[in-house]
């Protein structure tokens, strides 16, 4: 599994990534690291390659999935449906990861300067026309000036 880490000045208590497609057990036209459920891909391949992610996390790490839909809506993970419908997600609570997935649209993943919350964005244009990064960072409840940003 290829992975991409992000060069900012994030605490050390952070932990961030960004996953190629490289690595995976999907098969064409998915090949190879396909992690999302809702593309047609066959099941088992992707919870597959979706326990390759888990690995590369610090053992009990829950993942927060979400139902993105290009929009703005903003979850507090691990509260709540399992996979929200939503297009960002933000927690406060160690062992949790927040994830979103992208294709031609952006990651952006979010800290505050004490390490103490994280947030993950989808960032299509729809989304960004919408305000998503506007709301996640409002949903963060930290003044934005205390808050660092990867674009991924």
């Amino acid at each position: 599994m290829t992975v991409i880490e992000p060069d900012w000045p994030a605490p050390a208590t952070v932990i961030a990534l960004s996953t190629t497609r490289q690595g995976g057990r999907s098969r064409p036209p998915f090949d190879s690291l396909n992690l999302a459920q809702h593309v047609g891909d066959d099941a088992a391949d992707v919870a597959a390659n979706r326990a390759l992610l888990q690995e590369q996390l610090p053992p009990g790490t829950a993942i927060q999935w979400l139902t993105q839909v290009h929009g703005r809506a903003v979850v507090e993970a691990g509260r709540g449906a399992s996979c929200p419908e939503a297009d960002a997600s933000w927690t406060a609570q160690p062992g949790i990861a927040c994830a979103v997935l992208t294709a031609d649209c952006l990651p952006v993943l979010f800290c505050d300067r004490s390490g103490r919350r994280v947030a993950a964005a989808h960032a299509g244009w729809r989304g960004l026309l919408a305000g998503v990064l506007e709301a996640t960072v409002a949903a963060m409840g930290v003044d934005p000036g205390q808050l660092m940003a990867w674009l991924g």
